[in-house]
């Protein structure tokens, strides 16, 4: 029986043969043109520039109610915080 070294994503297990392809195409090089083609540009802008990651702390209730309201509105929990927090600026 062949030796795996893991799987893929798929669960195809990933064995010599695979290994062997794959560093057989790496010797003999990527088309870098090619590859940068087919990039998707990762996640869609938020606003004029790119946007930061905050942190904060809930309490278990708050958080247990977050999730309830985003669900019930079925949206993510970032974008409750993100309309909670526009929301609470605009009052003040």
């Amino acid at each position: 029986m062949a030796k795996t070294h893991g799987s893929k994503a798929d669960g195809t297990p990933i064995t010599d043969d695979m290994v062997e392809a794959l560093a057989d195409e790496a010797e003999r090089g990527y088309d870098l043109e090619d590859i940068l083609r087919r990039r998707s540009g990762g996640r869609p802008t938020m606003g004029a520039a790119a946007s930061s990651v905050e942190s904060v702390r809930l309490d278990p209730e708050l958080k247990r109610d977050l999730l309830l309201r985003a669900a019930e509105e079925h949206i993510s929990v970032s974008e409750a915080i993100r309309r909670a927090i526009g929301q609470y600026l605009q009052a003040s």
